[in-house]
């Protein structure tokens, strides 16, 4: 089978809905086939998402204290229940076909921790799947979440890597079971550039996905046109 091709935009920090937009055209043009599969890499400013198991006092600071934090609210169409987005941490929105060699909703996600696992590995960090749990772990606490949606076996949302994370935000909410966790940051003792932990991300997601690394793009496109999804797969995570 031909190797496919894999495109990277790194976008740096972007509004949460943006975001969604920027996601949004991607979908439509892989779904398409107008742009190759794709990975977005980005940063949010301080945002909580809630999933689709979500439950109600998922968050637990009152809304002055967010509004004081600077702090924003969006629910979405991800599986799981809620987490937290801010500086310091790697986001990643990978927009790939798993039609036709890939039509596996639970391989698709393992795939994803996979190359996170292998990603800290690089930087001597030994990182590791709980069973029954999604996500990367570590001895200290989680250190990436994992949340996504599939339509039309196209993928979105994806995975949110902590590296320089502000981690007080987490007490915001109940984040996942409520387990501890962590960044590479903590990890480590040091602050973590950036850009060398994309660069890790992008190789081993092209290796694990067996995918030809087309180069970096660097957009910050916003709006799309919506695509009607007619099959939806959905995953809970968190």
């Amino acid at each position: 089978m031909r190797q496919r091709t894999l495109k990277v935009e790194r976008l740096g920090r972007v509004e949460y809905a943006a975001g969604l937009e920027i996601q949004k055209q991607a979908e439509a043009s892989v779904l398409t086939g107008a742009q190759p599969d794709t990975l977005l890499l980005l940063e949010h400013p301080h945002t909580l998402t809630l999933g689709r198991r979500a439950a109600d006092g998922a968050i637990i600071a009152p809304d002055e204290v967010l509004k004081t934090r600077g702090v924003t609210v969006f629910e979405t169409n991800r599986g799981g229940k809620v987490t937290y987005h801010g500086p310091g941490q790697i986001v990643g929105y990978p927009i790939i076909k798993l039609s036709p060699d890939r039509e596996d909703v639970h391989r698709y996600v393992r795939d994803l921790e996979e190359v996170l696992m292998r990603s800290l590995s690089d930087f001597g960090i030994d990182a590791f799947r709980i069973k029954g749990l999604t996500g990367v772990h570590t001895t200290r606490g989680k250190v990436a979440a994992i949340g996504v949606h599939i339509a039309r076996w196209v993928t979105t949302h994806g995975f949110a890597l902590n590296l320089n994370t502000d981690l007080s935000y987490f007490n915001l909410i109940i984040a996942c079971e409520g387990e501890p966790v962590s960044s590479m940051q903590e990890l480590l003792g040091r602050e973590v550039e950036m850009s060398a932990v994309e660069d890790r991300i992008v190789e081993r997601f092209a290796e694990v996905f067996e995918m030809e690394f087309d180069g970096d793009v660097v957009s910050t496109g916003s709006g799309s046109d919506r695509v009607a999804i007619e099959q939806r797969i959905q995953i809970d995570d968190l």
